[in-house]
């Protein structure tokens, strides 16, 4: 068996590190905030090559924040792809602001930056791009968007941990960029996290308001914040995680190229980088208008496969408004009924991606004989 994602053979190796992190932790009675997470928020903004770096209990929180901290009001509009999981939306919702749609780029299913800058009214207070499956979006387009318009650009970093553009770390080139540290992630907790990294002092005081119930000091509440806080716990865990994050993105990468290798020449349609940019890897997906079929047959086959994700999201019943019919996002619409991701985790052996290969590439010959 293959599976989509194996976390126990990433703690195999880690047990002794984290054992040590967890015990400092408990040794220490400090269970909320406190110094491992301090010492993790400066590790991770160095990482990203930011001033500051706030965490917080998720990366739903991370987005809310980062836009009270922009200073997103209800009535406002922000503008965000269609195709992306449904907490980037949810997240302006909890601001109070309306979500503006746009469509996809079918190349990398990243934000289409033509439709952003159709999509910009007098209301319009944010952009906000998903760095998708860890492929980032043309961060260079919407800085100068977001510049002329006088608009907050807030990076939804949540999948791409380690990520460049042009060489510079994703979360580093908007006015924010807010990450997931969900367990399944690059760099993922044992539990929930989430962080926002920015460069911006002023920003940076108003999240760590924001996430501790608008204090500074106990019982002092200066604005009306939130319980958002990160355990100490997952502080230490993370931590220990972000030294090997760059080994472990490495082995994605190889990975990815191993796909690449085996798919070219062929009729898989297999991702691929942008120029210019370091994909971080975090889905592999593929895309086939067989999709069902081929989930079946792999899994017959024991390899574990998943969709990400298998609604856009404003045909998600939860999110559904009279603004948005179906085919009202095409290239977004098609991709999730087409997507389909491997496992590309960084424990995976190289008989284990030819495996995962052969199997793919039988059902693409299979489809183009069936013709």
């Amino acid at each position: 068996m293959i599976p989509f994602l194996d976390l126990k053979a990433q703690y195999a190796g880690l047990k002794r590190e984290i054992a040590t992190a967890i015990e400092g932790v408990l040794d220490s009675g400090q269970f909320a905030l406190g110094p491992e997470v301090a010492a993790f928020e400066q590790a991770f903004a160095d990482f990203c090559g930011v001033r500051h770096a706030v965490a917080v209990n998720s990366g739903t929180s991370a987005l809310h924040l980062a836009l009270l901290a922009a200073g997103v009001v209800p009535g406002d509009e922000v503008i965000t792809v269609a195709f992306t999981f449904v907490a980037t939306v949810a997240a302006i919702e909890y601001a109070g602001a309306h979500p503006v749609l746009v469509d996809v780029d079918p190349r990398d299913l990243t934000i289409d930056t033509a439709a952003v800058e159709a999509a910009i009214t007098p209301r319009t207070r944010a952009i906000v791009p998903v760095h998708l499956h860890g492929q980032p979006a043309d961060m260079g387009t919407l800085r100068d968007i977001a510049r002329r318009h006088g608009l907050i650009l807030i990076e939804d970093a949540a999948q791409a941990h380690g990520a460049e553009w042009q060489g510079q770390r994703v979360g580093s080139l908007g006015d924010m960029g807010c990450f997931s540290f969900y367990p399944g992630k690059n760099l993922g907790a044992y539990g929930e996290g989430g962080m926002v990294v920015t460069g911006d002092d002023a920003l940076a005081h108003g999240l760590r308001l924001l996430r501790d119930w608008g204090s500074e000091r106990k019982y002092e509440h200066v604005i009306k914040g939130y319980n958002y806080r990160m355990d100490a716990m997952q502080g230490a865990i993370l931590r220990v995680k972000l030294g090997h994050l760059e080994a472990w993105n490495a082995a994605r990468r190889e990975n990815a190229a191993r796909y690449a290798r085996a798919f070219a020449g062929s009729q898989v349609r297999y991702p691929e980088a942008t120029a210019g940019t370091l994909h971080a890897w975090h889905v592999y997906a593929i895309r086939t208008p067989h999709r069902a079929r081929w989930m079946t047959a792999l899994q017959g086959a024991g390899i574990g496969t998943a969709i990400h994700y298998p609604t856009p999201v404003h045909l998600v019943p939860a999110y559904r408004t009279p603004r948005y019919a179906p085919g009202a996002f095409p290239a977004a619409e098609q991709a999730a009924c087409e997507v389909l991701s491997l496992p590309i985790y960084p424990e995976l052996s190289e008989a284990q991606i030819d495996e995962v290969a052969r199997n793919v590439l039988a059902l693409a010959r299979a489809d183009e004989a069936g013709r």
